[in-house]
Formats: structure tokens, C-alpha cells, sequence
């Protein structure tokens, strides 16, 4: 079976020449591509810091180019009667889903929670025209497991399915694994789930341990409908990067990638020939952690980058304070803070830096790009936290 995927190995080397290589290949053949990326030194590329001359593209981006030209905005190397399954998320969004083994990377988080051929899963997540169902199925079918397409709800039916097949995997959101867990005990049906692979919600330490002490291990991964499975837990710190995966962290706002250890969006490469989606913003925050032999790692979700707020009835966004940044030349940290004072909306701009006089020319440039009034405190350096807002809404 032909493998899509195009899996590089994990070390930067590797996966920045398969990167290059996709790159490359999509310009060429991809009109999108190549008007997007016209201009950018392919070659030059050799680097995670070089990869900020390859424009960001994001899912407001995504949903304009589909809605122009659908079904996939020009974004697909494969037409669309030659996929798999064609999927419609919320937004919508449309998502692709190629052939191949574990088209979606799925395998590798499940066979990190200790899946393995004799097991029998249960996957809750959705089979109707959203993806995770077959996301999941896919890489429990290239472990070669059997599966249960429950989808979500019905509890009755799951609990019905539990005690006559005896799955011993659980493939859903973490919340749902503890309601058919009561409703086992309730039940007095003896739940045989031993494993659990989750996503797609917050799995909050209490919650981990509730599960864990029912005699369940919890691999928690996260994925998105358009890239499929980005990283997953897989015993040490953080979340691994999964194979064909190009992760970065970038500024909110901005093409810039950050340092490791800085909190910034989640930005993604997925070598993929279907569906080349190149340096995808995917909206959500973490940061890098130190690599575990050639792995890149990530700290796991750390809320959400798109931190647009409404200011006396006006958005303010990400991107305008990556603007007024480029205007005064800082490279620092920045957090635009909005209160309330007066019974009026107040924005203060704090900027890390060392010259307290640049506080005047940084309100004309706050005026001039928002529209609005603020005030600028200047602060030193390590005084913001290192959490990726540049705007926190801090009203009550």
C-alpha cells in the first residue's frame, strides 16, 4: 500500500530537506503554492529560524480560499475524486482524507499508550462528516486491532457493546471516558478498559487521576481536523512531536518563530502530498521543549493564540500589536492589557526594553494602528510572563 504521509525520520536535518523537498513540489505544481511562495530562497531553508520567510498560513485563510474556490482552495495536490473521504467540520471547514496506512499519523499515539494487535478498541469519536473517527480507526487498523465505531453518545448501547466485545482501548474525549465509566459502575457492568488514548478536550489532573485510579493508563494527543495527530504523550515531559511533522512556535501575530522555552502558536508543516498545508497556524498555544534523542517535544496545549478583543466597540488583534512591533523595532516581549477604569475601556501598551523614552513614540504608533488611545509603560526585560499573550483581557 502506497504510504502518503511521506514520514521523515524525527532529527531537524531530515524533516527540513523533506520540508524543502514538499516545498518545492508545490510550487511547481500547485498554483497557490506558487504564487504564496514566490520569492522564497527554497534552498536557504536549512534552518527552523530561516522558515520565517515562508509566510504563515492561517484557518481565516483557509476558510476564504475553500469558500473561492472549493472544495479545498487550491491547497490539495490530489483532486477530490481521488481521496478517501471528504470531511466537513465546523466553520465549515472541509478537510481531505487521502489513502494509505495511517494516513493521519494516528498509530504512533496509540502505540505509545501500549496498543498492540490483540487489543479491541472502542473509539467514541464521531464517524459523521467530521474526521476523528476515521482518524483514529486508521491507526488502530495499522496496528492491526479491531475496532468498534461507537461515535459519541448513547451510553446505553456503548455499555451494551462493553460487555458483549470487551474492549480493552478507549479512543475518545476524557470527560466522555468518565461518564461511561459511572454508568458502568451504576450499571454493576465490570469495565474491562485498561488504556485510554483521549484528545479533543481538557484533561485536567483530577480528572487523570480519577482515571488512574479506576486502573486505567492515559495517553493524552493533540491533532487537529486538518493536520491530523501533531504530537502525543508518550512517557517523558511534554508531548512528542510525531513523525512528518515540521512544529514550530511562532509569535502570535507574526511569521517570526520564538526561541525554545518561549510560549507562542503552534505553527505545522505536515509532509503530506495530498495535502501539502505548509507552516498552518493552528490557533493554539505551547512551547518547545528540549528534544529526547532527535524528537522535538512541546509542552502540550497552552490555550488559544487568537486573542482578538473588542476595545470601545473596535477589534484589536494579534496582529496589529506585531505591527506597532515592527514599526519601533523591538524584538522583545510586548502585551497590549485592557481594564476598565471610569466605566470606559482602557488599553496599557507594556514594552520590554531599556529605554524609557520610547514611550511617547510607541503611543503615536498604538494610535495610529488601532485606532485607539493607550497608555505605554515601559518594564525590564523578564518582567512580562512568558505565557504568548500580547493581549490579555483583563476585565471583569
Amino acid at each position: 500500500m502506497v504510504e502518503h504521509r511521506d514520514i521523515a525520520p524525527g532529527g531537524d536535518a531530515d524533516l527540513l530537506a523533506a520540508m524543502r523537498a514538499q516545498i518545492s513540489r508545490a510550487a511547481e505544481h500547485q498554483p497557490f503554492w506558487a504564487a504564496r511562495l514566490a520569492g522564497v530562497d527554497v534552498a536557504a531553508l536549512t534552518s527552523r529560524d530561516a522558515l520565517g520567510a515562508v509566510p504563515v498560513l492561517r484557518k481565516s485563510e483557509l476558510a476564504e480560499l475553500q469558500a473561492k474556490a472549493p472544495p479545498f482552495g487550491g491547497l490539495t495536490a490530489t483532486p477530490a475524486g481521488r481521496l478517501a473521504r471528504l470531511f466537513v467540520s465546523p466553520g465549515p471547514i472541509f478537510d481531505p482524507e487521502g489513502h494509505g496506512r495511517d494516513w493521519w499519523g494516528a498509530a504512533k499515539a496509540l502505540a505509545a499508550a501500549g496498543v498492540t494487535p490483540q487489543d479491541i478498541v472502542l473509539n467514541t469519536f464521531s464517524y459523521h462528516l467530521t474526521p476523528a473517527g476515521a482518524m483514529f480507526e486508521s491507526g488502530a487498523h495499522a496496528l492491526g486491532c479491531a475496532v468498534i465505531p461507537a461515535g459519541p453518545g448513547n451510553t446505553a448501547d456503548q455499555l451494551v457493546a462493553m460487555v458483549q466485545f470487551q474492549p480493552t482501548v478507549y479512543i475518545g474525549t476524557p470527560d466522555f471516558l468518565k461518564i461511561l465509566l459511572d454508568k458502568a459502575r451504576e450499571a454493576d457492568i465490570a469495565s474491562p478498559i485498561r488504556r485510554a488514548v483521549v484528545s479533543g478536550a481538557a484533561l485536567p489532573p483530577s480528572l487523570r487521576a480519577d482515571l488512574v485510579e479506576r486502573g486505567i493508563a492515559v495517553v493524552q494527543c493533540y491533532g487537529t481536523a486538518d493536520l491530523g495527530i501533531v504530537a502525543y504523550e508518550d512517557g517523558g515531559e511534554g508531548m512528542a512531536v510525531n513523525d512528518g511533522v515540521v512544529l514550530e512556535i511562532v509569535r502570535p501575530g507574526t511569521d517570526d518563530p520564538l526561541p525554545d522555552g518561549e510560549v507562542g502558536e503552534i505553527v505545522v508543516t505536515r509532509l503530506n502530498r495530498d495535502y501539502p498545508l505548509i507552516r498552518f497556524a493552528t490557533g493554539d498555544m505551547s512551547r518547545a521543549l528540549d528534544a529526547v534523542d532527535g524528537r522535538r517535544r512541546i509542552a502540550g496545549w497552552m490555550g488559544r493564540a487568537d486573542q482578538a478583543t473588542k476595545v470601545k466597540g473596535m477589534f484589536v488583534r494579534p496582529e496589529q500589536v506585531a505591527a506597532l512591533a515592527r514599526a519601533l523595532g523591538i524584538s522583545g516581549r510586548m502585551r497590549l492589557v485592557v481594564t476598565r477604569a471610569d466605566e470606559q475601556d482602557a488599553m496599557v501598551l507594556k514594552i520590554e526594553h531599556a529605554d524609557q523614552s520610547l514611550g511617547a513614540a510607541a503611543a503615536q504608533k498604538l494610535a495610529e494602528i488601532t485606532k485607539l488611545k493607550g497608555l505605554v509603560e515601559i518594564v525590564p526585560a523578564g518582567d512580562l510572563p512568558n505565557d504568548g499573550k500580547v493581549i490579555a483581557d483583563e476585565r471583569t
